[in-house]
C-alpha cells in the first residue's frame, strides 16, 4: 500500500525528501514512474519497489535531474545492505543522473537501522540511505496541503494519529481524500482505518460522519459484520450500536434500548445500513434519509 501512494502521486517522494530529510530536490516539471527492474546479465534479479525521476520538462526525452529509488523495509535485513548499492549503481548508469534511496519503515527502530552507512570500500566512499519511520513523517494538519497531496495525509495519519494533534491530522486526511475519486478515497481510508487503534477508529469514524463524505468501504462491510453473520436479531442490534459507537455518534439510553429490543431483522438491516452514514442516532428512524 505505501508503494501505491507513490504510484498515484510520484511527487510524494519530493515532499518526503524536502521537509523531513532536508534534501535539496531540483526544480522539476514532472515526476515520472520508471522501470524498477535491475536484472543484470546473470540470472540474479534485482527489483526495487519503485523508481521515480524528476525532470525539468514533460518531454519524454528530457534528461532526468534526479532519480529516487523508493523502498518499503519492514525489518532489519542485512541482505538489503548488499542489494541497495546495486539498485543505485544501476539507476545511475541507466538514467545518467544523481540517485537517492528513500526507505519507508513501519517503526523508527528499523528506520535508524536503515540509515546506517554502507561501506563501499575506499575510505569516504559510503552510502547512507534516507529512511523515515512514523516519527519522521511530516505532521499534516493543513487541509490545503492534504488536498494537494492526499498521499502525504495518509502517511501522516499512520504516523501521528495517536499524538496531541491526532484530531487535526485525521480531519486533514478526511478533507484530503475528498479531492480524490471515490474508489481511491475508499482505498486510502480503508488502509488507514485498519491500522488505527480502537480510539483512532472511533475518532476517524466521527470525523467522517460529521462531513459530507459517504464512506462505503471496509468500515461498513468488514469491521462491523459480526452481528449480521450471527444470523439473529440480537447480533443485528449489537452491530447497529457498535457502528454508531465507533463512529462517535451519540446514542441516548432510550434509542439504545429501542434498538436492542427490536427483533425485526429486516428493520435492523435497514438501521445497520443507515448507521454507516447518519450524523445523529435519531436519523435511523426517518422513513427516508435526506
Amino acid at each position: 500500500m505505501p508503494i501505491e501512494l507513490f504510484r498515484n502521486r510520484p511527487d510524494l517522494a519530493a515532499a518526503l525528501l524536502k521537509e523531513p530529510l532536508g534534501v535539496d530536490v531540483p526544480v522539476y516539471a514532472e515526476a515520472r514512474i520508471e522501470c524498477a527492474d535491475f536484472t543484470d546479465v546473470k540470472p540474479t534479479e534485482y527489483r526495487a519497489d519503485m523508481v521515480i525521476t524528476f525532470r525539468e520538462s514533460t518531454d519524454p526525452q528530457a534528461q532526468p535531474k534526479l532519480a529516487v529509488i523508493v523502498e518499503v523495509q519492514r525489518r532489519e535485513d542485512r541482505q538489503k545492505r548488499l542489494t541497495w548499492p546495486v539498485y543505485l549503481a544501476t539507476v545511475r548508469h541507466r538514467m545518467d543522473c544523481p540517485v537517492m534511496l528513500l526507505v519507508l519503515c513501519p517503526n523508527d527502530k528499523v528506520a535508524r537501522w536503515c540509515t546506517g552507512e554502507i561501506a563501499m570500500g575506499p575510505p569516504g566512499w559510503n552510502l547512507r540511505p534516507f529512511a523515515l519511520g512514523p516519527g519522521g513523517i511530516p505532521v499534516v494538519t493543513d487541509p490545503e496541503l492534504a488536498s494537494r497531496l492526499p498521499e502525504l495525509g495518509v502517511l501522516s495519519a499512520l504516523g501521528h494519529s495517536e499524538g496531541p494533534l491526532a484530531e487535526q491530522v485525521l480531519k486533514s486526511l478526511v478533507d484530503g481524500v475528498a479531492s480524490l475519486d471515490e474508489e481511491t478515497a475508499t482505498l486510502y481510508l480503508d488502509y488507514v482505518f485498519a491500522k488505527l487503534s480502537k480510539a483512532g477508529k472511533k475518532q476517524l469514524g466521527g470525523l467522517m460522519a460529521s462531513g459530507s463524505y459517504k464512506y462505503q468501504g471496509d468500515f461498513a462491510t468488514t469491521v462491523f459484520e459480526d452481528g449480521r453473520s450471527e444470523g439473529h436479531a440480537e447480533g443485528h442490534a449489537d452491530s447497529v450500536l457498535k457502528v454508531l459507537d465507533v463512529r462517535g455518534v451519540v446514542v441516548s439510553e432510550g434509542i439504545r434500548q429501542r434498538i436492542a429490543d427490536c427483533r425485526d431483522e429486516a428493520q435492523l438491516d435497514i438501521w445497520l445500513d443507515r448507521a454507516v452514514k447518519v450524523a445523529s442516532a435519531e436519523e435511523l428512524f426517518r422513513e427516508e434519509l435526506q
